[in-house]
């Protein structure tokens, strides 16, 4: 390997942690911007910049670098390619991701299993065992790409490698933009589940994940305790304020499925209306991006 893309085992805090340390962004708004794109690869940029000349020189002109980095992960395989690319343009559920590809279930988990193997990926499960409710098996799995890096490439540049092969970088640049703001939020909300586990580090966290189930229920926070405190949250990534309704559908969802709340944490880029702040007490925990800052003391 030229040593482009880096392929290791370290946790994404970890990751962020490096990013953060080798390129010094100046917030933690533009260090989680820069870093759901370049997070994972080996090259050091100017966070000061803006981003899409960042992307031009060090990913879309070095293409050919990068591409055979990850070709040797994959091993080259070109069915692994088009599944992950399927992974990272979908909802991330195994079932929805091999519908995209046009593959059987067998086929694709096969797939699957071996680019978790070698690091790709990793399986993620709907902690459903948080309700009351009988359990549904029927619930697929989420995949999530284990460097925010790789889920850039197999979404923005692999789908369309021949115009990038070919010099011609605006149709990824324009799908970028039209998207980003959705890259961003899921590497925020990795993030978040760090800050919850910060937070309650005097009652350490055993358990974090998140809930989704086939009726779209979705819960973005849910941990358990060392002494059983259940904490249920949510992750916006926007500058609008959030306002009670966000807490009340977040109360409302968990009542529905059973699951017994001690407390709430909201994280949010910006801020919350005044009402939702005169909510705050010892089981509804307010938190802005800045908050994040510590998780790398920036």
């Amino acid at each position: 390997m030229n040593d482009d893309y880096i392929y290791n085992s370290k946790s994404l805090l970890e990751q962020f942690k490096i990013f953060c340390q080798e390129n010094k962004p100046e917030n933690f708004e533009i260090a989680v911007e820069f870093f759901s794109i370049f997070g994972g690869l080996n090259r050091q940029v100017n966070c000061k910049k803006d981003l899409q000349s960042q992307i031009k020189i060090h990913i879309l002109k070095r293409y050919k670098y990068i591409r055979n980095d990850i070709s040797k992960i994959t091993k080259g395989n070109e069915e692994a390619h088009k599944m992950l690319s399927c992974i990272a343009l979908s909802d991330r559920r195994t079932n929805s991701s091999f519908k995209r590809c046009k593959t059987s279930f067998d086929k694709g988990i096969d797939i699957v299993d071996e680019q978790c193997d070698l690091g790709m990926l990793k399986l993620e499960k709907s902690l459903q065992g948080f309700t009351n409710l009988e359990l549904n098996n029927d619930i697929s799995e989420k995949l999530i790409f284990t460097t925010p890096f790789s889920h850039f490439w197999f979404s923005f540049v692999s789908p369309i490698y021949k115009g990038i092969r070919d010099g011609n970088f605006e149709e990824s640049l324009q799908s970028l933009e039209n998207k980003k703001v959705e890259l961003i939020s899921f590497v925020y909300e990795q993030l978040c589940h760090e800050m919850t586990k910060e937070i309650y580090i005097n009652d350490e966290i055993k358990q974090i994940g998140r809930y989704w189930d086939n009726s779209s229920n979705i819960i973005d926070i849910l941990a358990k305790t060392k002494s059983g405190k259940i904490i249920a949250g949510s992750c916006k990534y926007t500058h609008k304020k959030i306002k009670k309704t966000e807490l009340n559908k977040l109360k409302i969802a968990c009542k529905d499925l059973g699951i017994n709340v001690d407390e709430f944490v909201m994280f949010n880029k910006n801020s919350y209306t005044s009402e939702l702040k005169s909510m705050k007490s010892n089981t509804l925990h307010l938190y802005t991006i800045k908050k994040l800052e510590c998780l790398v003391n920036l």
